[in-house]
């Protein structure tokens, strides 16, 4: 597949392409080539608050009092567009940010659906209006309380480049059946796709205001958005220090925010796994989008009994898979997004190697390509506590693997860590699993596999992690504010004070 190459894109506000104030305009480096294959707008702090009064003007109009069923109408519309563009956008996002297109396809193909979801979720909206609350029998003899389920306001978007569209989709697609406006600021390093759903936004219709999207620097763009005190809310995915100064300044103005941070999640696989299976799900747990995934199960514990068949057949696995231009269909692994990240990652690797941690596959460059951020699937043993590949994420296709002995020590080696974002468990025994499951110290656990996300269900983390929650209803219902009516309906006067009134 040939990759499609971008459009010449500005600013989307209020309905419009507009040119950034600054007027400059940011390079496109396809990670692949390390050429520039294109830019985008430089949006500064002005932008954002146009941007920003955009959103609340349409906010303060018709739209936030719109039913859910009229919004499902844009929501399903938009999802019709990105799977006629399918092919398009999953190119572009394969240019941008250099996944393989066989999952850039897959991409696309969530964010389709995660719309239509939404859609459902907002015409179910329209029947909860209004629902009445069981308050007991002896209170509803006097009174009755109802919910109403109305939009936040305008809300503040700060997505990651590792899935450029995805993640835009987990939050404008509820946001907008909720009834919000919003502004969404992309990650500077993969912008190209969430520009495009602007342009889909414009063509079926979208009332100008709901989305806007400013382009530009996190310093700048991302910091003048997140500290507004316009916004009523901030949703951030992307790094722990960054999400801790979004947080900060959400919180300055009194406003509520979805935190989804990073990770460095542990899959536990135990002494009656089949290897087979556990490697397998041991390299998509790690290897999946370059490693470049918050989520990433990167500590693998391994019962000691089968450490040594899991590493040589981990071993023999990671060294089979295609690391190839990712546009081409057979290719399994892209490179890493930019120069920059590149470079962090082989610190990583250098920094294992210069402790002493065992090294059992990988850690170069794939001696076939000499142009592109390309790093080999990298695996470490015996990796230790201690070690600095233990407790930071390295956010690259780099495994660290270690032994354990009983359940109890597994759980405790895995809770060990600041993060709690994810977990994962391989054991042929049920009960263990839901045991292991029950014990770990993350809001996402997997048993029996790795990675499999399903927009149904909610996603998010605790400890530096981050808080809230996206995806499923919780999703939704994160962009609403659940309003209680309660009515006095008795035929009585209330003479809570006797000979108060005459």
């Amino acid at each position: 597949m040939q990759a499609t190459q971008p459009v010449h894109r500005d600013l989307y506000i209020d309905g419009k392409w507009t040119q950034s104030k600054k007027g400059s305009r940011l390079d496109v480096i396809c990670p692949t080539t390390e050429e520039v294959v294109g830019s985008i707008p430089e949006g500064t702090a002005p932008d954002v608050e146009e941007a920003i009064s955009a959103a609340v003007r349409t906010f303060q109009g018709p739209w936030s009092k719109s039913r859910g069923s009229e919004r499902a109408r844009f929501l399903r519309a938009i999802a019709q567009q990105m799977r006629a563009r399918r092919d398009e956008l999953a190119a572009l996002e394969t240019l941008d940010m250099g996944k393989p297109i066989c999952e850039a396809v897959l991409d696309i193909d969530d964010g389709a659906n995660i719309f239509d979801f939404y859609a459902d979720l907002a015409e179910k909206l329209d029947s909860k209006q209004w629902s009445s609350v069981d308050i007991g029998p002896e209170n509803a003899q006097d009174f009755s309380t109802n919910m109403r389920y109305e939009p936040l306001g305008v809300v503040a978007m700060i997505t990651p480049w590792n899935y450029p569209i995805v993640q835009a989709v987990w939050k404008v697609a509820p946001a907008i059946a909720a009834g919000c406006t919003m502004v969404l600021k992309p990650s500077e390093l993969a912008s190209l796709t969430c520009l495009e759903l602007a342009g889909i936004a414009q063509e079926v219709g979208l009332p100008p205001g709901v989305l806007n999207i400013v382009t530009g620097l996190g310093h700048d763009a991302g910091a003048a958005l997140s500290s507004s005190p316009r916004v009523a809310k901030v949703s951030f995915t992307g790094s722990v220090a960054t999400g801790r100064r979004v947080g900060q300044s959400a919180a300055a103005n009194i406003k509520p925010s979805t935190l989804e941070l990073g990770g460095k999640s542990a899959l536990i696989i135990f002494e009656d796994a089949d290897v087979n299976d556990a490697v397998e799900w041991a390299m998509f747990g790690v290897f999946w989008t370059t490693g470049q995934i918050c989520s990433a199960t990167s500590r693998v514990l391994v019962h000691s009994s089968r450490l040594p068949a899991f590493k040589a057949r981990l071993k023999e696995r990671s060294e089979s898979i295609c690391i190839a231009d990712p546009h081409t269909p057979d290719s399994r692994m892209g490179p890493i997004v930019n120069k920059a990240q590149y470079h962090k990652v082989m610190a990583s690797i250098k920094q294992a190697k210069t402790e002493g941690v065992p090294l059992l596959t990988g850690g170069g460059r794939p001696s076939h390509l000499q142009k592109g951020y390309f790093v080999q699937p990298t695996v470490f043993t015996e990796v230790e506590a201690k070690h600095t590949l233990w407790t930071e994420e390295v956010f690259g296709p780099v495994m660290g693997v270690s032994a354990f002995e009983t359940e109890e020590q597994a759980v405790a080696m895995a809770n060990d860590t600041n993060f709690g974002l994810a977990a994962a468990v391989i054991s042929k025994d049920e009960e263990r699993c839901r045991r292991v499951a029950a014990a770990m110290e993350a809001g996402i656990v997997w048993m029996n596999c790795s990675q499999p996300v399903f927009f149904q269900a909610p996603w998010g983390g605790i400890k530096e992690s981050g808080y809230g929650r996206e995806l499923g209803e919780a999703g939704l219902t994160s962009f609403l504010n659940i309003k209680q009516v309660t009515s006095y309906k008795a035929a009585k006067r209330w003479d809570w004070y006797p000979g108060a009134n005459s």
